[in-house]
């Protein structure tokens, strides 16, 4: 099932209940521009309308880069005066709410360079799995960028303030060691196990029960909120709702009879 993208620099398709979506820009090593920004908010929005789906993989096209950050060539043109700023930064953010309040899992699919803008895509994801040759940076304070408070704080929220310091003060570049070590990723594979590595776990995922998933990516979402901000009633309804579906029944009988479960998601 073929998405409709609005940019050939951003390719979508769901197979088998697995959602694809590729940066496509190899030859900028997947930098992001304008309509790619908006491309990935829209492809996730008619991507949510899809009951089918189960998971969502993000990679980049070609074997230099996941997304090497924001198309600097564009700044000039569409990121010098104010009025451009806002509508570029309007564009940005609406992808990354767009991605970070995705109801289903999203998995990073990283190999090459995943810097600055596409670092800020990967920490949305749920999951970074990222080949051994990958490189990893925020390289805002060599452009003189301002980079904003909830980019740093999932950031933050990942490696810890003293590591998230570490990387915006120097704008250096981590490799997968060190990348691993501070829990910036989750599993390092090599490149020849890369793809099949994740198509098993994506697909063990996709085995799983839905609302199960729903509610757990639901509550580490309401954990990382302001206490005032959190709603356990919410949370309670989720997993109520999974003891009422289809899928628990199915679950327990399966399990009775030694057999794989089908759950269907309701």
């Amino acid at each position: 099932m073929y998405i409709n993208s609005p940019t050939k620099k951003m390719l979508a398709t769901i197979e088998n209940g697995i959602g694809w979506i590729t940066f496509n820009a190899p030859d900028r090593h997947n930098a992001m521009s304008l309509d790619m920004w908006q491309g990935l908010a829209e492809i996730l929005r008619q991507m949510s309308e899809v009951d089918s789906l189960r998971v969502i993989v993000l990679k980049g096209a070609g074997d230099k880069a996941f997304v090497s950050g924001a198309d600097i060539s564009e700044f000039e043109e569409k990121r010098s005066s104010q009025e451009d700023r806002e509508i570029y930064e309007a564009a940005f953010d609406d992808a990354h709410k767009t991605l970070s309040s995705f109801p289903k899992p999203v998995i990073a699919m990283i190999q090459g360079f995943c810097v600055g803008g596409g670092l800020a895509i990967a920490l949305n994801a749920d999951i970074r799995i990222a080949t051994d040759n990958s490189v990893f940076g925020i390289p805002a304070a060599r452009l003189g960028l301002g980079y904003g408070f909830e980019a740093i704080k999932i950031l933050e929220s990942i490696v810890g303030p003293s590591h998230a310091k570490d990387i915006l003060f120097t704008a250096r570049f981590l490799n997968t060691e060190e990348a691993l070590r501070i829990g910036l990723i989750n599993f390092v594979v090599s490149y020849e196990e890369w793809e099949s590595t994740i198509n098993d776990y994506v697909h063990k995922i996709a085995a799983n029960a839905p609302l199960t998933i729903k509610a757990v990516k639901a509550t580490v979402a309401e954990l990382v909120r302001d206490p005032g901000q959190q709603s356990p009633e919410y949370i309670d309804k989720l997993v109520n709702d999974c003891f009422l579906s289809d899928d628990y029944k199915e679950g327990r009988t399966a399990f009775l009879e030694k057999r794989k479960a089908n759950f269907k998601g309701s």
